[in-house]
C-alpha cells in the first residue's frame, strides 16, 4: 500500500525527538539527568481549581457530550478576563471560543481557514504549531528572522517583498516562545497598521500574558482600536495556573475567524470534558493569588539561573517574560549547532535543553532553556555546566574523534 502520505512528507523529522530518545536512554540507564528542554510546569494546579473538578465529576450530567465551543460560563468567563486585564470588551457568543490548549485551537483554524497554496508569514525562529499548523493545512510559508538585535518590522518587509500572492496571515507570538522577547502596544499598532494596509489576517498567540517580571505586563493586541476586525489571540491556561495536562484554551478577537473554528471544531470534538470546563472557570473567576505565586516563582528562577549560570561562564540574556531562557550557544561550541550542542551537554553534564533549530533554522545558533526545574536543581546544572565549559577542548576533541571515526 502506498504509504507516501502528501501532509506528512511536509513534516520534517522532529528536532527535539533525537535528544528526548537520548534523555530517556540516559535515564533508564540510571543516569541523573536534569531537565531544562521542555516548557512543562513542575508545579501542581492550584487547589480550589482541583476541587472544583473533583465536586463537578461527582456529577453523573458532566459526564455527557460538552459543546465544543465551550460552556457559557466559561466564555462568560474568558470575556470577563479580558475586561479587567485588557480593558477590552468581548462578546461572549460570538468573540470567543474555548480550545483545547492553544496548539489545539491554531492547527485548527489554520484548517478552517486555508486554501491550498495561500501563503502565510510566520516569525522565524518560532514555536513549531505556528508555521506547520498552516504547513499540514496546506499552505505555503513565507518566514521572516526574529531574535535579539533584529528589527522585527525590517525583516517583516523583506518577507512580504516579492512574495506571490499576497500572505493571508501573519502570525505573531509576544511574549515569544522560545526567544522570550516582549513588546509593547504601540508595536501592535505598527502591526494592525500593517496588516490592514495588505489586507492580512493577525494570529496572535498571547499564551505567556501572564508570566512577566517587570512592572509593565504584555498588552493584547485586541487593546489596538480596530483589531478585532483582522486579528485573533490565542490564549492558555496552561502556564497561567499550572494546567498543562487539562489542555485549555481560548481563541478570541474577530467574529469571522472565531466563527470559522467553532464550525470546524463542530465537526472535530465536542469540547473538552465539561468538568474541566466548569474547573477552567473557577480559575478565571476565582482568587488570582495563585497566578502572582507562579509568576514570583518563575522569577527567582530565572535569577538563579542566569547568576549561577553566568558563574559558570555561560552569559545568558535575562527574559523579561515567559518561563524560558534563549541562551547563544557557548563561543567554544558554537560550530557544533543547536543539536549537536544539547547532544553533547546532555551526554557530558547531564542537563537537557531545547535546541533552537527545533524552532527554525535562524535558532540554530541558541538553545531554549525551561525553568522547570528547582534553584536547587538548577544550581545543580550550573555546576555541572561549569566542569563541562572548563573541559570544552577535550569534549570537543572526542566529538570530531568519534565523529570522524563513523
Amino acid at each position: 500500500m502506498n504509504s507516501d502520505f502528501h501532509r506528512i512528507k511536509r513534516l520534517p523529522p522532529y528536532v527535539f525527538e533525537e535528544v528526548n530518545r537520548m534523555k530517556a536512554a540516559a535515564r533508564a540507564a540510571g543516569e541523573d539527568i536534569i531537565d531544562l528542554g521542555m516548557g512543562n510546569p513542575d508545579q501542581p494546579t492550584p487547589p480550589h481549581i482541583v476541587e472544583k473538578l473533583v465536586e463537578t465529576v461527582r456529577d453523573g450530567r458532566t459526564h455527557r457530550y460538552s459543546t465544543s465551543r465551550g460552556i457559557p460560563g466559561l466564555r462568560r468567563a474568558n470575556a470577563a478576563y479580558y475586561k479587567r486585564r485588557f480593558g477590552v470588551d468581548i462578546d461572549p457568543e460570538t468573540e470567543t471560543i474555548a480550545t483545547l490548549g492553544s496548539k489545539e485551537g491554531l492547527a485548527n483554524l489554520a484548517m478552517a481557514i486555508t486554501t491550498p497554496g495561500d501563503v502565510i508569514l510566520s516569525p522565524n525562529p518560532s514555536y513549531p504549531i505556528h508555521p506547520y499548523g498552516f504547513i499540514i493545512a496546506g499552505a505555503v510559508v513565507r518566514h521572516f528572522e526574529v531574535g535579539p538585535h533584529i528589527d522585527f518590522f525590517e525583516a517583516l518587509e523583506r518577507g512580504m517583498a516579492h512574495c506571490y500572492p499576497t500572505p493571508t496571515c501573519l502570525i505573531l507570538n509576544f511574549p515569544s516562545n522560545p526567544t522570550a522577547m516582549t513588546v509593547d502596544l504601540e508595536f501592535y499598532r505598527r502591526v494592525v497598521a500593517f496588516a490592514r494596509e495588505h489586507q492580512m489576517y493577525i494570529l496572535s498567540d498571547l499564551a505567556y500574558a501572564e508570566i512577566y517580571f517587570d512592572d509593565n505586563p504584555p498588552p493584547s493586541i485586541l487593546q489596538v482600536e480596530g483589531a478585532k476586525d483582522l486579528a485573533v489571540e490565542f490564549t492558555s491556561l496552561s502556564k497561567t495556573y499550572s494546567m498543562p495536562g487539562w489542555r485549555m484554551g481560548f481563541a478570541t478577537g474577530n467574529k469571522e475567524l472565531v466563527g470559522a473554528l467553532t464550525r470546524i471544531k463542530s465537526y472535530l470534538d465536542y469540547g473538552a470534558f465539561t468538568p474541566i470546563q466548569v474547573a477552567a472557570t473557577a480559575a478565571l473567576n476565582g482568587p488570582q493569588d495563585c497566578v502572582d505565586a507562579a509568576r514570583k516563582l518563575y522569577q527567582s528562577r530565572r535569577d538563579v539561573m542566569i547568576s549561577s549560570m553566568s558563574a559558570a561562564g555561560w552569559e545568558i540574556p535575562s527574559p523579561s517574560a515567559t518561563m524560558f531562557a534563549w541562551a547563544p550557544i557557548p563561543a567554544p561550541f558554537t560550530e557544533l549547532g543547536s543539536l549537536e550542542f544539547s547532544k553533547l551537554l546532555l551526554q557530558e553534564a547531564k542537563v537537557a535543553v531545547a535546541p533552537g533549530l527545533g524552532f527554525g533554522e535562524h535558532g540554530d545558533k541558541f538553545v531554549r532553556i525551561a525553568m522547570v526545574e528547582n534553584e536547587q536543581r538548577i544550581r545543580q546544572a550550573a555546576r555541572n555546566v561549569k566542569k563541562f565549559l572548563s573541559e570544552a577542548d577535550r569534549h570537543l576533541a572526542s566529538y570530531h574523534e568519534q565523529k570522524s571515526g563513523n
